[in-house]
């Protein structure tokens, strides 16, 4: 089943606009079609983003470190072999 479509007016500043032509151009696209595929995979990316999200969220919090002392600053950044 094909899926409805609606008619959308917007109101776009020259520059916008003037990309727009050229794009849908050099993809072979009327602007409608080109305005609807971007918008597509915006809806896409959010999707992928709440999902990636969502399961982040649901995960356990688990500590940085498994017990012990953090090493101190000194230790980190000893170079060996300098002097």
């Amino acid at each position: 089943m094909k899926a409805r479509k609606r008619n959308v007016t917007i109101t776009l500043d020259e520059e916008t606009a003037r990309w727009a032509r050229i794009e849908a151009a050099r993809r072979d696209l009327s602007v409608s079609e080109l305005l609807a595929s971007l918008i597509r995979q915006q809806m896409a990316a959010d999707r992928s983003y709440e999902i990636a999200m969502r399961d982040f969220l649901s995960r356990s919090s688990r500590p940085l470190k498994q017990g012990g002392k953090y090493p101190a600053r000194d230790e980190l950044h000893e170079r060996q072999g300098l002097c």
